[in-house]
């Protein structure tokens, strides 16, 4: 037992977290207590019912053996009692035993089923319950009648077997109901909890690229629905802050563009004069290379900003990848080679699938970017690329130090930046939420996971590709 505890604990702690667990059990707990209240009271009222019955059989043979004893009356005979009551006594038999005493003369007499014992003894009147040796349990009224002491009994052994069964049938119904409320209550939990369920669903699909999305409301003013409104309303001032801070990333991106510009050709201006010092030369150098970087992640914050605002269109064709992959790998490996490294890549399956070769070879040189900086030198990057069952999977793998399990999500957010190589400390954090938002515009998913032999990393993304 001791053993078997805490496993019980462990298996059911984890669903006792769950509200519709909770919920059923404690309409099951309620249910049975219920019911059980009712049968316990039940018992109660029928026993004092059963009981009350056989007083009132007791009381109707009194008024027979009254009238036996009244009529003739003899007190001094002392057969009298033999005489009136052993024929009477012997036809109620079945039901009945008699106990009668004189009290002035001392004379008794007992009826032929009672085999010569007295009923109850010393006992006082009223009614009470004896359990008579020979006999068994028997309900006793005992009544005094000048100058007599009359005891009737009546056999009370089928009542209790009675109350034993309607225990025994009030137990199992338990059983059963404690099953059957169990199961109701799992379903109505579910059906009283679907509301909440869908809300969650709707809210989890809402994220920072798709807040135009909202929750249900349900037609019935409740809690749910007023949770609804509310929880719709908090969205709407998300979206509102979102389009604010996406419509300022943009104008601020745009607007910095034409000082930038002239910054750039004044050092440009600077440096084709000739009269700069070496190292004056060397510092607007410095400079006009800071500036391309700038001028880089302002262009990638405008081009993030526009495709989170869905102002981009795709030009989607439909053609078979293969053969834009083959023309991407010529590219590639030349720009691995430079980089010191090697470039392998595959594709298995045919089909067709509908996208922006340009955005994808965007997503892919951003990639292989990435990877170049990671990887060691001499170290493999390789691309594989699958089509089946609807789906283009491609994948891009790097022998670099990977990323922990962690941030896994985290880096395709804004300005996380990969770890890079250790000659290599360039990098602005926007080109995987670029990607990101790429795939996103092709209604794809990308994810990061350990490469195949747990070191490395690996950017999986899969684009639909219906009719495959």
């Amino acid at each position: 037992m001791t053993v078997l505890a805490p496993t019980l604990r462990r298996v059911l702690a984890p669903r006792l977290g769950s509200i519709s667990t909770r919920l059923a059990l404690w309409y099951a707990l309620a249910s049975t207590f219920t019911l059980a209240c009712l049968f316990v009271t039940g018992y109660f009222v029928l026993q004092r019912h059963i009981v009350s019955g056989l007083d009132m059989l007791n009381l109707a043979e009194l008024g027979e053996v009254k009238a036996h004893l009244v009529r003739g009356y003899q007190p001094d005979d002392p057969t009298f009692l033999e005489r009136r009551l052993r024929k009477p006594s012997e036809r109620s038999a079945a039901l009945f035993y008699l106990d009668v005493r004189n009290d002035h003369t001392g004379v008794s007499f007992v009826s032929d089923n009672l085999h010569g014992k007295r009923l109850g003894g010393s006992v006082g009147k009223g009614n009470f319950n004896l359990d008579q040796a020979g006999i068994g349990k028997l309900r006793v009224g005992r009544f005094q009648i000048a100058p007599y002491t009359i005891s009737i009994g009546t056999a009370a052994g089928e009542v209790q077997r009675m109350l034993e069964g309607y225990a025994e049938i009030g137990l199992s119904l338990l059983g059963c109901m404690i099953v059957a409320s169990l199961v109701i209550g799992f379903g109505l939990s579910r059906i009283a909890l679907r509301p909440v369920r869908m809300i969650s669903e709707t809210a989890n699909r809402i994220r920072s690229d798709n807040l135009s999305e909202r929750i249900a409301v349900g037609v019935a003013r409740d809690e749910i629905s007023e949770l609804s409104t509310m929880l719709n309303q908090m969205f709407d001032r998300l979206e509102s802050a979102f389009t604010q801070i996406r419509q300022f990333s943009a104008e601020a991106s745009h607007e910095l563009k034409t000082p930038l510009s002239l910054v750039r050709l004044h050092a440009e201006k600077m440096l084709l004069s000739g009269a700069l010092a070496p190292a004056h030369e060397e510092a607007v150098q410095l400079q006009l290379e800071e500036l391309a970087r700038l001028d880089q992640i302002i262009e990638e914050m405008l081009f993030l900003s526009r495709v989170e605002a869905h102002a981009i269109s795709l030009q989607l064709t439909h053609a078979n990848p293969a053969g834009f992959l083959q023309a991407f790998a010529q590219d590639a490996r030349v720009l691995a080679e430079h980089s010191g490294q090697l470039f392998a890549h595959s594709h298995d399956g045919e089909g067709q699938v509908s996208f922006d070769a340009k955005r994808i070879r965007q997503i892919l040189l951003n990639l292989l970017s990435n990877a170049a900086k990671a990887s060691p030198p001499g170290g493999h990057i390789t691309l594989r690329s699958l089509l089946e069952d609807g789906c283009w999977r491609i994948t891009m793998e790097d022998e670099g130090p990977g990323v922990a399990a962690d941030q896994y999500e985290r880096i395709f957010e804004r300005f996380v930046r990969l770890p890079a190589g250790p000659a290599n400390d360039s990098g602005n954090g926007l080109g995987l939420a670029i990607c990101r938002g790429i795939v996103g515009m092709h209604h794809g998913r990308i994810a990061a996971a350990p490469g195949v032999h747990g070191s490395g990393l690996r950017v999986i993304i899969e684009l639909p590709a219906p009719g495959v």
